[in-house]
Formats: C-alpha cells, structure tokens, sequence
C-alpha cells in the first residue's frame, strides 16, 4: 500500500510500504480521509520527541471497514467508521473506571517514542482495535467525520471545568482545538465567551463560530478581559496553546476561585504563576486527549451543533501530503485543518 511515511527528521515521503498486520480483535479500514494535526506538524522536526522516524503518522480519520479479526463482534465489511486515537487496554484500574485516557498501557496513532511505536493513518489502510472504532452517521461526509478527534479534545476539556449557566468563558487561542472549544462552550449554556489571539483572521473566524468578543492577546489582554467582566476576571478558561506566555495570560484573565482547563502542550514545561495560583484559591485541571466523547461529538457534528465545515482549509491528496505539511509548518495565511485523501 502506499502511505507518506516520515522517514527521517524534515523528510516526508509518499511511499510503498508493507499492508498492517491485523490481530483477532482488529478491524482493518481503508483510510478514506486523514487530518494533519498541529502534534504532527511540532513532531516533523523532532521537537516533540514522540514522532522518531521511520514512522507513518496521522491520527485524525475516517473509512470503510474492509476486514475483521477473527474475535471482532458487531462490525463488518462496508461499515463507515472512526476511530479513537487513543489505544487503551480495557483491562486497568483507569480503563475499569472510564478513564480511558489514563490507561496504563496507552498509546496513540501516529506516534513513536520511547514506550511505544504505533503507526497512523496517512496511508492507504490502518488496523485499529475494535473498541476504538464508531460508526459514523450517513449523512457526514468523511473529511467532516476526521474532524470528531480535534472535536472530541475540545469537548473534554470543556467538560473538565465547573461551568455553571451564564459563566464568563475566556478561550486562549483561536486555533482548530480553540475554535472547537468555543462551540463547546457555547453548547454547555456559557453566557459570554471571549476569544484571545493573535491572529485577527482567526479571531474573526471565533465571532462567527460563537464568540461575543475576540481580543488580541498583544493588547494587554487580561485587562480587557477584566474590562469586559467589571472588574472581575472570567469564570473559566480554556489554554489551547501550551505556550508559557499563554499559560499565564490563562492565569491572569481568570477571577479569584476560577478555574482553568489545560489542553495546549506545545512547550513541554512552563512555569505557574505560583502565587497568584495560591492566592486567588485557582484551580488548574490538566486535559488529557478525550475520553469517551466520540458519539456525543459526532452526534453535535451532524445536527451542526459544532460546525467543522468552517474548519477545513483544503482537502488534498495524500501524495501531495509533503508539500501541505510546509505550508502549514510556514502558517500561510488562512490554513486551518488540511485533509489527506489517499
């Protein structure tokens, strides 16, 4: 089959490679359409530490079911499907209570580091396990349906902070995770939801998905934030960036005993404005990729609760995939989410 392997740091190539092996408890599905993800765009470089080629990555798609395992019960061939890019055991005492996404034996598509090695979905075919798989509703297309991962991570997050009805909701960043979590947020009853940024295209993009201010985050933003909430600071946050800098601006827009949920992990440290933490009684809840939200999403994405549509900059053939990696690793302007298509 052919796929766009990373083959070396910097260096993608479209390329034949050996169809995955499928265990009993496995489906294969014929990859229809795939999202770059920005963790596959940090992880080209090396940066992260969790792509070291030869790999083949993506993570964020969508097929048919072409095969079953031998021990696989309720699928079959044909079925349009998704699947969770986060491979759980089902066995430990995280999985046992629901926490899928702190299993003890997680992996994730697409990625290759120290623990494991776990090949993704840029390529023509990917073997996943059957409890990750969902079946997709018929009436959203298959480059929507990739875009339930981003969604799924968005929505956790949301769902990680105390929101009451009417809270004020600040949301750190305008990218695809941050533009999900506005809709979220909105969905979840917010009264007001303000969106910070630096890039005004992406800030216009947030008023349009649901946001009722969008402020420049090189503009003293917290202090608007305080202006547009008497004085007092937004209820909850949502930092989708991971940047030390955003990381304290999530801090300081938020009132005292306000919360914040933490998704953005570009840095792999920061530092916490420790003793406006300790001070101010704030609570911080790390967000750690989904957990169990793929129906609940996909079920918003059809009835347009959550619109992804907007989201979508181009949809491109897989083996034109080095070129749309560039582009967004250059962030030309107006690209959001690019879709592989094998």
């Amino acid at each position: 089959m052919k796929a766009l392997v990373l083959t070396e740091y910097n260096r993608l190539e479209y390329i034949d490679v050996p169809e995955p092996q499928m265990q009993p408890d496995e489906v294969l599905v014929q990859v229809k359409a795939c999202g770059i993800c920005g963790s596959d765009i940090h992880g080209l470089d090396g940066s992260t530490g969790r792509r070291i080629p030869p790999l083949i990555m993506g993570h964020e798609a969508a097929g048919v079911i072409v095969d079953t395992g031998a021990r696989v019960n309720g699928w079959k061939r044909g079925q349009r499907v998704t699947f969770d890019s986060t491979l759980y055991c089902g066995r430990c005492q995280y999985c046992k209570q629901g926490l899928i996404n702190l299993c003890d034996s997680r992996q994730v598509l697409g990625v290759a580091c120290e623990e494991f090695r776990r090949d993704g979905a840029f390529a023509e075919y990917i073997a996943v396990p059957q409890r990750v798989v969902y079946a997709l509703p018929d009436d959203l297309p298959f480059e929507q349906a990739t875009m339930v991962e981003p969604t799924s991570v968005a929505v956790h997050g949301v769902t990680r902070l105390p929101i009451r009805l009417s809270d004020t909701a600040v949301v750190i960043g305008a990218g695809v995770i941050g533009l999900l979590a506005v809709q979220a947020l909105r969905a979840v009853g917010c009264g007001k939801i303000i969106a910070v940024d630096v890039d005004r295209g992406r800030l216009e993009m947030a008023r349009e998905l649901g946001a009722d201010a969008a402020i420049d985050s090189g503009a003293d933003a917290a202090e608007q934030v305080r202006r547009q909430t008497g004085g007092r600071g937004a209820d909850v946050a949502l930092e989708a960036v991971g940047m030390p800098a955003t990381v304290r601006l999530a801090v300081e827009c938020v009132r005292k005993g306000g919360s914040v949920a933490q998704v953005g992990n570009v840095s792999p440290t920061g530092e916490f404005p420790l003793q406006a933490l300790v001070s101010r009684q704030m609570t911080v809840f790390g967000s750690a990729a989904s957990c169990g939200e793929y129906p609940a999403c996909l079920d918003m994405m059809r009835r347009g609760a959550i619109r992804v549509e907007p989201l979508v900059s181009a949809v491109a053939p897989l083996s034109e995939g080095a070129q749309w990696f560039e582009r967004l690793r250059n962030r030309e302007v107006g690209l959001m989410k690019v879709i592989l298509t094998p």
